[in-house]
């Protein structure tokens, strides 16, 4: 029977979906609907749900956006060739990428400029992956695992260098970093690593967690690649861990032999879904809920420049 709930922190809401979501709902404020978005603008069904009540339109190609629209691309970046065709349709693109994807897009251009064969770390599919493997499409290979890093076919001196999605695994991450530095000792590597802080802070809370839950629950969405890797974090630790969407999918047999759950979300899960699931636990009768630990973050990023030139000319003509 559960007597009591642990909050994770830090949780939630990282710098780079705020301001994604913050660009979509500027922008609806401003223009009204609807407002073209191309993929899910964050990985949240909830966040996105929310949005479309309001006038958003997401959409699987930019393609598919009316000529002379405006269009707002994903916080988990897109290939060059995108950019493209927004302009041959005429449409205005507002650029919501994430700053810390960003980093690792110039990354990609700079290496592949200078000669190397990219190896990026990542998971085949995943949409921040597809837009950086964009970048340098002939100079870039995705390495999955530490078995891909073994089976690599490239000479011991090859000129290589390595970048990683955003949202990995720390530890396996760390893993296949050093396999691929035992294959190429001379291996580039990016000056700050490309895990972004969010990620890796939402990891060492979990772990910071699991000392003292029998059971951790994640909130965040299915294809939410940080959310996953919490939920895989906790049972590589042998706490049983699950990832629900909200509160009506938490399976009470879970809580048969729990005395203290653990709570966390994923950076693309809002707080409040965070506050429906204490609600739940009240509801069933856990009357102490409190943080484990509270730890602030103070990363903030700026708005998409185009957005921020709409609005100051709106303010100026108001």
């Amino acid at each position: 029977m559960v007597k009591r709930v642990l909050l994770a922190s830090p949780r939630g809401y990282c710098a780079g979906v705020e301001r994604a979501v913050d660009t979509v709902e500027k922008l609806l404020d401003l223009h009204g609907p609807p407002v073209y978005v191309r993929k899910q603008i964050v990985h949240n069904a909830h966040v996105v749900r929310d949005l479309e009540a309001r006038g958003a339109i997401f959409v699987d190609d930019e393609r598919q956006v009316p000529e002379g629209e405006t269009v707002v691309l994903s916080a988990h970046g897109v290939a060059p060739e995108v950019y493209g065709n927004a302009r041959s349709r005429g449409l205005t693109t507002i650029d919501a990428t994430c700053p810390l994807v960003t980093k690792v897009h110039v990354q990609a251009r700079r290496y592949a400029a200078d000669g190397y064969t990219v190896l990026l770390i990542g998971h085949a599919g995943h949409e921040e992956v597809v837009g950086t493997m964009g970048e340098a499409p002939d100079a870039t290979i995705l390495v999955q695992s530490v078995a891909d890093a073994d089976a690599l076919d490239l000479a011991p001196d090859a000129r290589v260098a390595y970048i990683t999605q955003t949202t990995l695994s720390v530890d396996e991450t760390g893993e296949i970093i050093q396999a691929l530095r035992r294959r190429f000792p001379q291996i580039r590597a990016p000056k700050k690593e490309d895990i972004c802080y969010a990620t890796s802070n939402r990891q060492w809370a979990v772990k910071d967690l699991l000392k003292e839950v029998d059971l951790l629950l994640v909130i965040g969405s299915s294809n939410s690649s940080n959310s996953n890797r919490l939920v895989e974090v906790a049972r590589a630790s042998g706490v049983a861990a699950h990832l629900i969407d909200d509160e009506s999918d938490i399976d009470t047999v879970w809580l048969d032999e729990a005395e203290t759950v653990g709570v966390t979300s994923g950076a693309s899960a809002p707080e409040k879904l965070v506050e429906r699931v204490c609600d739940w636990f009240r509801a069933h009768g856990v009357e102490e809920i409190s943080a484990h630990r509270m730890v602030d973050e103070d990363v903030e990023f700026r708005l998409p420049v185009e957005l921020r030139r709409e609005l100051a000319l709106a303010e100026s003509q108001s």
